[in-house]
């Protein structure tokens, strides 16, 4: 990987690692602002990497929902059988 590649990572787990513990969920477009006027290169990078992570919480959740909900079903239907 690119050291663009790499810083953007990086920088990336650590700005949803500080939303997380501030429980803000927008701290990444002000690191895109600062970002943005130093290296534009660097920014797209960053933002890329952001809405991947973002994405990919969203489908585990979605996953862990559908999961819960199957399971309950499960549940409920042995109960139902007792």
């Amino acid at each position: 990987m690119s050291s663009l590649g790499t810083l953007a990572e990086k920088l990336a787990e650590d700005t949803l690692k500080v939303q997380d513990a501030l429980g803000e969920d927008r701290i990444y477009m002000e690191v895109a602002q600062v970002l943005g006027a130093a290296s534009q290169s660097l920014e797209e990078a960053f933002l890329t990497e952001i809405r991947v992570r973002l994405a990919e919480r969203k489908a585990r959740d979605f996953l862990n929902t559908r999961l819960a909900q199957a399971k309950a079903a499960l549940e409920a239907e042995a109960k139902s059988r007792q």
